[in-house]
């Protein structure tokens, strides 16, 4: 049985009864025809279900005229990539350089000529299905790109992690605790500049992973040490901020000029400022306040939180009610001035989702049951 191919549409716009039937002698065997008689007609019918593939559109029309139809199909995103031909009579310059400035792809004078215009309409059907073409190359390959970016930020993030067998599924948490404060503070003037965006949110999300990625330059028998350190091992682990940072540095200097490197630093600044504190009494550099990125302002109640909740060498999993109570009222170690007051009242205010994703995300069924536990 020999397959049925449905017809590309073509959309007629002309308020002259004889040149719409002039256009259906011209194209109708080869095309599927729909037709408007006027402007408010030819945006309803564009903006349909079925979708014309190509618009023929006259300029003289009562109530609104062809430029105006065009500048509103151009305007729209379901309607823009539609081709537009204008066929009409005016035949000045400055016509036909209104009609390409406003989106027009051709400009087709009348008396028409019916080879010309089968010719351009061919011709513009099959540039316009060229660039769908391409595009669905472009969005497929940078699907492929950004999948494989997501999978080699992972496992260098992973590998930090098991250089550091505590920290369990702490990226995942982490990467969700730090959206939440984002989510909730992207409208605020102090912080609207940086995570305004979806798009600014989704770059921050993908950074923190590599907050800790500086932990593969520290020693073995100072980052696995269970019992206490001393001053040198300390500062030595303290260290691994700026470690992480030069090698997000160095990655970054290698990229090609031109090419954006936005993720680099962003993560690069959450790697270097995560452990700096609001009050200047953090490191690895002591900044004091809005000296601070951003995005370290806000990995470090994240990371804060998931160190309470989780267990530890030195300690066992505490309960969200005890972690929330650390990071709001302090408790010698850990001070509510340590962190940006606005990001800790987005995280007074969103309490219960870090306590919803600390338990789906528990690391085990101890830590889940410490978390939901009502212990002080």
């Amino acid at each position: 049985m020999k397959e049925h191919k449905t017809k590309q549409r073509v959309m007629v716009v002309d308020d002259t009864p004889y040149n719409i039937d002039l256009m259906r002698a011209i194209l109708a065997d080869t095309y599927e025809i729909i037709v408007a008689t006027n402007g408010l007609e030819a945006i309803g019918l564009a903006h349909s279900e079925n979708l014309p593939d190509i618009i023929l559109l006259d300029i003289m029309m009562p109530e609104m005229d062809g430029y105006e139809v065009c500048t509103l199909l151009k305007s729209s995103k379901r309607t823009k990539h539609i081709p537009v031909i204008f066929i009409t009579a005016k035949d000045y310059d400055e016509d036909q350089a209104k009609g390409f400035s406003i989106g027009a792809v051709d400009y087709i004078t009348k008396p028409i000529s019916l080879p010309i215009v089968k010719a351009r309409v061919a011709t513009h059907l099959a540039l316009s299905n060229q660039n769908r073409l391409l595009e669905e190359k472009v969005y497929q390959r940078t699907k492929e790109l950004n999948a494989t970016q997501d999978i080699t930020i992972r496992s260098l993030a992973i590998l930090a992690e098991y250089r550091d067998n505590e920290t369990g599924g702490h990226i995942v948490r982490t990467q969700h605790y730090v959206r939440i404060l984002a989510e909730k503070l992207k409208k605020h003037s102090r912080f609207s500049y940086a995570i305004g965006s979806d798009e600014s949110i989704e770059l921050l999300f993908k950074s923190v992973p590599l907050h800790d990625i500086g932990k593969v330059a520290i020693k073995d028998d100072i980052l696995l040490k269970s019992g206490r350190l001393t001053d040198e091992e300390f500062a030595e682990i303290k260290r691994h901020a700026i470690y992480g940072a030069q090698a997000l540095e160095k990655a970054q200097s290698s990229i090609s000029e031109g090419l954006s490197s936005s993720f680099l630093t962003t993560a690069k600044e959450v790697a270097l400022t995560h452990h700096e504190k609001y009050d200047g009494q953090g490191y690895p550099y002591g900044l004091i306040g809005d000296e601070i990125p951003i995005s370290g302002r806000l990995m470090a109640i994240a990371d804060i939180y998931d160190a309470l909740v989780t267990k530890r060498v030195y300690k066992p999993p505490f309960s969200h009610k005890k972690a929330y109570s650390i990071i709001t009222e302090g408790d010698g170690r850990v001070e509510p001035c340590h962190f940006d007051p606005d990001v800790l009242v987005a995280f007074k205010e969103s309490a219960e989702s870090f306590r919803e994703l600390a338990i789906k995300f528990a690391d085990s069924e101890e830590e889940r049951q410490a978390i939901m536990s009502n212990n002080n």
